[in-house]
């Protein structure tokens, strides 16, 4: 059974072939491409992992390429490494600039890269993981049973409650815009009410307290748990 996917982009072959043929020994299930304009196609179709993307290739260079991967909604969050033969700190930083988690310099060493690569993997799963259970002060929001604990009480909400709610507990510095929590709770495909939000954030503060959620009018909404 194959492992995670990883999409090695590049437009040397024998680039392509040494270090396709170290991932597939881990298990690694491959795809490749040797320019930026099929990478981004291939990507979007086959949802990788993680991208080894070289930085300098004809037409779309690697790093207009990282810049897309950002902006494209389905594959902004793959990790990327950049490869190059380019060592000068200004390269270095223009790629983590465009959005790479890393940058590995040719003549490149197999068992280093892979080393390298299943550590950010490893990494990238124990962060997910984290990130099922928030904890904003005694409130505890689980994403696996929808449930939320707050000074020994536990409670289930409706599954739209808990999506507000877990939304504006991800960030509790931010203000969510009305439209925001629309298009993220309810999505664009789904047409509400005017007073939906309002009704599930009076929900919400009747199980959680009155002053848990601040509404700043003509804005949005924030986790204040006050």
């Amino acid at each position: 059974m194959l492992g995670k996917k990883i999409l090695l982009v590049d437009d040397e072959p024998d680039v392509i072939e040494i270090i396709a043929y170290n991932l597939k020994k881990e298990n690694y299930e491959v795809f490749t491409a040797n320019n930026g304009d099929d990478a981004l196609e291939i990507a979007k179709k086959v949802r990788p992992d993680l991208i080894l993307l070289d930085v300098m290739m004809p037409g779309k260079d690697g790093i207009e390429t990282c810049q897309e991967i950002r902006n494209t909604p389905e594959i902004k969050d793959t990790l990327v490494i950049f490869l190059s033969a380019r060592s000068e700190e200004f390269t270095h930083l223009a790629g983590y600039e465009a959005g790479a988690n890393d940058y590995v310099v040719k003549v490149i060493k197999p068992k280093v890269l892979i080393s390298k690569i299943n550590a950010m993997l490893q990494l990238s799963i124990k962060t997910v993981e984290q990130s099922r259970i928030l904890s904003i002060g005694d409130l505890k929001i689980n994403r696996d049973n929808f449930r939320v604990e707050r000074e020994n009480e536990e409670f289930i909400l409706p599954r739209k409650e808990f999506d507000l709610l877990y939304l504006l507990a991800s960030n509790t510095d931010k203000v969510f815009k009305r439209e925001e929590i629309l298009e993220k709770v309810w999505g664009n495909d789904v047409v509400v009410g005017e007073r939906t939000i309002d009704v599930h954030i009076r929900r919400l503060r009747e199980k959680l307290g009155a002053g848990s959620i601040e509404t700043l009018k003509g804005i949005g909404y924030k986790l204040t748990m006050r």
